[in-house]
């Protein structure tokens, strides 16, 4: 198990065993402290041992609760934290920690092992159990090293991702195989499977300050901190940098926190499109606003062409890494970046995940104001918002205001009456015979009556926050990233700074036609103007689709032609093939692309695995 995870340590791995129980670890150096970890680690007791992938950054705050101060914090690795925070708050201990983590101990003196993961889901924790067996891993290959564990594909899981829902967070393309999810800690013993959620919102919760100044400040020195954090390293750091908002506003803070720790430069990573047709060109280029962040001092700034490689590069390589099928059409930029990163020997790499639900861009604002009768502030703020982001006033009305107050139950029957009666899932060429053994649409009326739940601007904020989209994309990234012995860090995912973007005023993140104000005012002379005041966004599509198109013809015609029976079951290949021709006579036909994409990748995937 160890040793088919060689590629996520790079500096070494051990392995502990007594009796029954066993864990390993594979080494890769990233923090100052992280030079001196030796995994497994046993307490001074010797009856606790611990494996962990983690990343701890409110370090000074628990040396000093608890009383670890008769050492030099430089000496204190932050696994001992772990630990040390087991042995005083046993199974609460993960409420205590701040930062991305993963870990499992093992406690001789309860005979169980417990298991937690970080409150976004940054770091991964697979597992299986059986009556006499429980093994884990942060990939699910490593899992399968062991006989006992069965490998059956988990066909509930196809029909999500044929559909396109990731809002389960435990379930994955294997059956019986699970996910620790965010935010939760697990107890396992001979007669003991508890899992419990240690972590979540509060809907309730307000800050309320005296200024928008304060706001902004506020927001300041948390995302600061949260920067300052991540940027622990004892090599070269990165970020990833496309010109949007939240890359940008990273990038610009750690420049100017690494300026001032011995004159260190940040390293950038943008991919950028030179040889792309102008109509497609104009969707997608950012590198104006790149270059905004990359003309200050003390930034390296590294290219990467993505147009001139394929959406499926390397994909036998890809789908060995990611374990299960995927969605996520981008990836192949993820991918071609990476590989940028290990030549540079950059080991942490700072990313803009996930920006927009942390911050919120506040729409839910709108529909508040005409549920409290507020109606003239209501179109004051819509006719703002139509105007700053170039939408007809009557569409942003309808959209943002008065549809979010339709009561689901109503929605739903009001398309089936003005629409068709066909089921949402054949919107994605779903097979119907599979859809109905499966019960799919029964599915879909569930998640959606979840989501209809949220009404007020925090209550939304926080569905969208909860999302397990948001954990999935955080898994998929993990898994690339550690391809090339790469470690990730999601300053937007700082439990400190969710959880004040949750609680302040709607008012601080949707007014006078902004979005995401809080973060723009915050930002005022850190970022350059132009691109603060950005309210476009680039579309990555317009290269994706046109490249799929140009670069795996082949490809796509030959799993939608020639070798459909390997998908049959799943899909539906008429609808599939319909699809495909509007696809190919229109590159940029958004549903038609995805529902292309996501067929031949099932496909692909099931030539890559064995069941």
């Amino acid at each position: 198990m160890a040793e088919i995870l060689n590629h996520r340590g790079i500096d070494g791995g051990d392995i502990w065993r007594q009796n029954s129980v066993g864990l390993g670890h594979r080494m890769l150096w990233t923090t100052p402290e992280s030079l001196l970890e030796k995994l497994p680690l046993k307490n001074s007791a010797g009856n606790l041992v611990i494996t962990a992938d983690a990343r701890i950054d409110n370090r000074d705050e628990l040396i000093d609760l608890l009383q670890l101060s008769d050492q030099p914090p430089s000496k204190i690795t932050d696994t001992q934290l772990i630990l040390a925070a087991y042995e005083k708050w046993g199974e609460s201990c993960p409420e205590r920690l701040l930062g991305d983590f993963a870990f499992v101990i093992w406690d001789r003196r309860q005979q169980i092992l417990f298991c937690a993961r970080d409150p976004m889901g940054v770091k991964p924790l697979y597992y299986y159990r059986s009556h006499n067996l429980f093994v884990f891993a942060s990939e699910i290959k490593a899992l399968f090293c062991l006989p006992e564990v069965p490998r059956k594909l988990n066909e509930f899981r196809v029909g999500q991702y044929l559909m396109r829902v990731f809002e389960d967070r435990e379930i994955t393309f294997y059956e019986d195989i699970v996910r620790l999810p965010a935010a939760h800690s697990l107890t396992i013993g001979v007669e003991t499977h508890q899992l419990r959620r240690y972590w979540s919102l509060d809907p309730y919760r307000e800050i309320r300050l005296s200024s928008n100044q304060e706001y902004a400040q506020a927001y300041r020195e948390i995302f600061t901190e949260a920067v300052n954090c991540r940027l622990r390293s004892a090599f070269p750091v990165g970020s990833m940098l496309s010109g949007g908002l939240d890359s940008s506003s990273i990038a610009c803070v750690a420049r100017e926190i690494l300026a001032r720790q011995d004159n260190k430069k940040l390293h950038t990573f943008s991919a950028i499109f030179p040889g792309l047709e102008s109509e497609y060109l104009q969707l997608i280029d950012e590198r104006f606003y790149v270059d905004l962040v990359t003309a200050q001092e003390k930034i390296k700034p590294h290219y990467i062409e993505a147009d001139s490689s394929s959406p499926l590069t390397n994909y036998d390589q890809v789908f060995w890494h990611m374990d299960e099928g995927f969605c996520a059409p981008n990836l192949y930029l993820n991918w071609l970046i990476y590989q940028k990163v290990q030549a540079n020997h950059v080991r942490v790499v700072l990313d803009g995940i996930d920006g927009d639900s942390t911050i919120s861009h506040g729409h839910a604002y709108l529909p508040e104001l005409i549920r409290n009768f507020q109606f003239k502030r209501f179109l004051k703020e819509s006719r703002a918002y139509a105007s700053r982001s170039y939408l007809p006033w009557g569409q942003v009305i309808w959209q943002w205001g008065i549809q979010p107050l339709i009561p689901d139950c109503m929605w739903r029957l009001s398309q089936k009456i003005h629409t068709t009666t066909k089921p949402i899932w054949a919107d994605n060429a779903v097979n119907p015979h599979f859809a109905k053994r499966l019960q799919l649409s029964e599915y879909l009326d569930q998640q959606m009556e979840l989501l209809s739940g949220a009404v007020t601007p925090r209550e939304v904020h926080c569905q969208s926050l909860n999302s397990g989209l948001i954990q999935y994309v955080l898994e998929m990234a993990d898994k690339l990233a550690n391809a090339f012995s790469i470690s990730l860090a999601f300053p937007f995912c700082d439990r400190r700074l969710i959880e004040f973007c949750v609680a302040i005023p709607p008012e601080q993140k949707f007014s006078a036609g902004w979005t995401r104000l809080v973060a723009r005012r915050a930002m005022a002379d850190i970022l350059p103007t132009e691109l603060r005041a950005r309210v476009s966004k680039a579309n990555l599509g317009a290269n994706f689709k046109p490249k799929l198109l140009e670069f795996e013809r082949d490809t796509l015609e030959q799993i939608i032609f020639d070798q459909s029976d390997s998908i049959a079951d799943y899909v539906d290949i008429p609808a599939l093939r319909a699809a495909y021709y509007r696809y190919s006579t229109n590159p940029m036909a958004e549903e038609d692309a995805m529902t292309v994409y996501t067929a031949v990748n099932l496909g692909k995937w099931l030539e890559n695995v064995d069941f």
